[in-house]
């Protein structure tokens, strides 16, 4: 698999004209697009806008296959995979090499956007207005890049790019709301994972289940699954599971059968002080003070 380190090894690997900006680049995407079959990754941040007729394109590990207009996102060192495209309409990508973030304030805060770790298939449906919106302020950047550079020229395009990431947000937060009352809501189909975990043994078995674990059941991305439950509930996949354990455990100290130290193996801690201080995090009270309250 080829690793591209730079913007010009990039272009030149695929057959693009050479990049105005040595470390931010846009290519448009069409029927006459040469992107051929290749399998890739870069030190670069890509957000593309895409309608695909046929063929086939992967990042991460899942194919894309939906024919709407779309925003994908995708990190350094992510693999891309590209085999015989074709675009049913003018597209875009923009490029943009992690080198060209520093000192901007996008450096840091382009992590806390967690559509850069979604799946594929969890690529932004846009609506029509929305596709409007994302298409002017790649306008505006493509004037700029096009332009003779100077001094305001890095600024106004991450700004430009900035809107984008905080439209792509707040359109998530649509989609997760749509999909929600199509599909059912993710926390129940979560909460259902997590009992048949519990009682086929999976506890004690192989432990505490992990994000990933329930995501690979629900057939989506870790980080999408958090962030749907956070919309959803308002808690992270992490916080639901903990709420889930905890709740178990209340049941069982109730019941008084076992101590502590058996409660905690039964759950799939690994330790019992690891599950005292996650249960006193939860309830306010160590084990046996909230066995003894129920007691009372």
């Amino acid at each position: 698999m080829k690793h591209y380190k730079s913007l010009t090894e990039l272009h030149t690997g695929n057959g693009w004209d050479a990049p105005e900006n040595p470390l931010f680049s846009m290519i448009g995407c069409q029927a006459a697009c040469p992107l051929g079959n290749r399998e890739f990754t870069t030190d670069c941040y890509i957000i593309a806008f895409k309608k695909i007729k046929s063929g086939m394109f992967m990042y991460g590990r899942t194919k894309y296959d939906h024919d709407n207009g779309c925003l994908f996102f995708a990190k350094p060192r992510q693999i891309i995979e590209m085999k015989d495209l074709e675009f049913e309409e003018k597209g875009y990508m923009l490029m943009i090499h992690e080198d060209y973030l520093n000192g901007h304030e996008l450096f840091k805060s382009i992590n806390s956007y967690g559509f850069f770790d979604y799946d594929v298939t969890e690529a932004l449906q846009l609506s029509p207005k929305e596709e409007q919106i994302i298409l002017e302020l790649h306008s505006k950047i493509q004037r700029e890049y096009f332009n003779n550079p100077d001094e305001y020229s890095r600024e106004i395009i991450l700004s430009h790019i900035s809107s984008i990431l905080k439209y792509a947000q707040r359109f998530y937060k649509r989609q997760f709301i749509d999909r929600e009352q199509v599909n059912g809501k993710t926390a129940s189909k979560f909460n259902e994972i997590l009992k048949k975990y519990f009682d086929e043994g999976g506890l004690e078995k192989d432990g505490l289940p992990s994000v990933t674990y329930i995501a690979d059941q629900l057939f989506i991305s870790p980080r999408y699954l958090s962030d749907v439950l956070k919309q959803e509930t308002g808690k992270t996949a992490l916080e639901l599971i903990h709420i889930f354990l905890i709740s178990e455990a209340k049941n069982l100290l109730r019941l008084g059968e076992k101590g502590v130290a058996e409660i905690a193996y039964h759950l799939g801690f690994e330790n019992a002080s690891y599950f005292t201080k996650l249960f006193k995090k939860q309830t306010g009270m160590r084990p046996l003070e909230f066995r003894k309250s129920q007691l009372n």
